[in-house]
């Protein structure tokens, strides 16, 4: 009998310390969220909006387009080079200047605002295996030098790991207006559900360009993975990896009702998995993102990224980025577990 009181007390204790970490937990994205109110606005305010045409004038893209597409896109980042340095903001004009050399090629181009671009690595006419980069937080024209870095590394892993034939293409999708880190709207899912239909058009779009027979994956960094999460079940994709997501908006892998291979991971050294991994209401908005993705009970196929942080998944000769690359040639078996 005293063994079974003793039991039931444990069991007590441990449920009342349960309840204080989530009480603490919620009181710590409180804090993140008011934070966020205060200064959002703040840097907001402090940078004018920068002058930039429109995007060109395109018909849908398709292979037999895509030179076309590419020089247009070059030709509008250009005139928002010059739109911004008489603007006086030479940081943007040099932005811009680099999206508008030779050598680069994108989908899509706008230099409005913090600005979106889908930027294209290899041969996406004729690629086998394509891959597609969905950003996180703090990434724009501004910052895009950063998330342009993770699709060469991808690219360049990629060209040297495929098996002889085989042909590869990276997009790195810029396609939505990225939350700030400390911001309201980056424990929320607005964002995503604003980019959602968006990323469901740009691969619609995509199979028309690749054809259907080209292998598709997404990998969805941070914040990117509620936008993955949001539009899975509306997606014509292969395989979905989740990387250093704070969640997806669902609770299980089965929840995001997508007919691809849902996998995840998160370096040792990921600050992400110190959020706390919830979902409750907030004066009527829905606050965090749920189940951890890299917990069993969400069900997805946990691979090894290795000790790097957050920003970290696609250094040369990192773990997750060989697992990456494996996960987009289709190289399933070779994928390293977490």
């Amino acid at each position: 009998m005293g063994r079974t009181t003793g039991a039931a007390g444990t069991r007590g204790t441990r449920e009342r310390r349960k309840t204080r970490r989530t009480g603490r937990l919620r009181r710590a994205l409180l804090a993140a969220l008011i934070t966020g109110a205060v200064v959002a606005p703040l840097s907001g305010a402090a940078r004018p909006e920068i002058p930039a045409p429109a995007p060109a004038a395109l018909a849908p893209v398709t292979a037999a387009t895509l030179d076309e597409t590419y020089e247009a896109n070059r030709a509008n980042a250009a005139e928002a080079s010059r739109m911004a340095a008489a603007h006086g903001d030479r940081e943007r004009a040099v932005e811009d200047g680099k999206m508008a050399d030779p050598s680069r090629r994108f989908l899509t181009f706008d230099g409005r605002g913090a600005g979106l671009a889908t930027e294209v690595f290899g041969d996406l006419a004729h690629a086998d295996r394509v891959a597609v980069l969905v950003p996180g937080s703090d990434t724009s024209i501004d910052t895009y030098d950063r998330f342009r870095a993770t699709a060469r590394a991808l690219h360049e892993r990629l060209t040297r790991q495929a098996p002889q034939g085989t042909r590869t293409a990276v997009l790195a999708w810029l396609g939505y207006e990225t939350p700030g880190t400390v911001s309201t709207t980056v424990a929320t899912t607005g964002r995503a559900e604003d980019a959602a239909p968006k990323l469901r058009e740009f691969v619609r779009e995509l199979r028309a360009v690749a054809g259907r027979d080209a292998h598709l994956s997404l990998l969805c960094h941070s914040y990117g993975s509620v936008v993955c999460g949001r539009a899975a079940s509306h997606l014509d994709v292969d395989d979905i990896a989740l990387i250093g997501s704070p969640g997806t908006g669902v609770d299980t892998a089965a929840g995001l009702r997508t007919r691809a291979r849902v996998w995840a991971a998160r370096g040792a050294d990921d600050w992400v998995g110190e959020v706390p991994h919830v979902r409750f209401d907030l004066l009527g908005t829905t606050v965090g993102f749920g189940t951890d993705p890299v917990s069993p009970s969400f069900g997805a196929r946990v691979f090894a990224a290795g000790d790097g942080g957050h920003s970290d998944y696609f250094r040369p000769g990192s773990t997750s980025l060989a697992n990456l690359t494996r996960i987009v040639l289709g190289e399933t078996s070779e994928v390293t577990h977490g």
